[in-house]
């Protein structure tokens, strides 16, 4: 998915850092140097314009893990990850977009799954926690990424979003058909780019990854668990609904209105169609 790309604008722009400082008119030394120090002011903004806006520029890394199955084989996976966007100053860029790539054991099967960009919350989706292999079908757990990401997902609990590979083509499924003998996390998981980058190899063996997840606390990080587990999403993360435009609303906000007509007023005016809006769910039955 090609990277949007920010025009910098005419050359003439207001505060453009390359403006030409012999092109002042002459004037009396009070005003030149008046001129000079708003000049020198404005390009001061411009930089930090600058360095405002290459914090949306994509940068991109890619690596191999090691990945131990649940029967012992071993496979080589290659990750790729992209990170771009919006991001507070002296933050990491978010994942905007992601991939995983390997061979199905058993077969000479090429794999890929992808991770897009999402528009509506500005970032890639998941943090990929396991692969495994049965049978020649392919099955990943991924944790949402954010809480954004976790409510358009529908805030699973335990919180994984399970993909099935078969028949040429990734679809989700519940977590009561991932296949109970897989229950332990075999991906490099939060920040897996620098995590690898650390390592400083070619290729991070299944031990390394296994090492990375000993010093998790939380137990849905340790292992795929299968029973609910309080405040999966975190404790800030309340639920939301998305107009599919990049806008989110807290579900309360809808619960709060008095009637459906009123739910449905408050839909138009938030930019919620037919489709997104919530009210016909939130009334059924009133």
């Amino acid at each position: 998915m090609p990277f949007s790309q920010r025009s910098a604008g005419p050359r003439n722009a207001p505060g453009w850092v390359g403006a030409d400082a012999s092109a002042v008119p002459e004037q009396n030394s009070g005003t030149r140097s008046r001129n000079l120090w708003a000049m020198l002011k404005r390009a001061g903004a411009a930089l930090i314009l600058g360095a405002g806006v290459g914090a949306c520029a994509a940068a991109g890394s890619s690596w191999k893990e090691e990945v131990l199955l649940h029967d012992g084989q071993r496979l080589i996976v290659e990750r790729t990850v992209e990170r771009g966007g919006r991001r507070e100053v002296g933050q990491h860029p978010p994942i905007r977009q992601q991939s995983l790539t390997f061979t199905i054991p058993g077969s000479q099967k090429k794999v890929a799954w992808t991770d897009p960009f999402a528009p509506d919350h500005g970032t890639a989706s998941f943090l990929p926690m396991l692969l495994e292999a049965r049978e020649g079908v392919a099955y990943l757990v991924a944790h949402p990424m954010g809480c954004l990401s976790y409510n358009k997902w529908g805030r699973p609990n335990p919180p994984y979003v399970v993909f099935k590979y078969q028949e040429m083509e990734w679809s989700r499924i519940a977590l009561q058909e991932l296949p109970l003998e897989f229950r332990s996390p075999n991906l490099i998981f939060s920040s897996p780019d620098d995590e690898a980058k650390k390592f400083g190899k070619n290729i991070v063996s299944a031990e390394e990854i296994r090492g990375l997840y000993a010093t998790y606390r939380q137990p849905e990080y340790r292992s795929i668990l299968r029973e609910e587990i309080p405040n999966p999403g975190g404790e800030r993360c309340i639920p939301m609904v998305s107009n599919g435009k990049g806008l989110w609303r807290a579900q309360a906000w809808f619960d709060g209105k008095p009637t459906l007509e009123a739910c449905r007023d408050g839909c138009r005016n938030e930019g919620f169609d037919e489709k997104t809006c919530p009210c016909a769910k939130i009334f059924e039955g009133k």
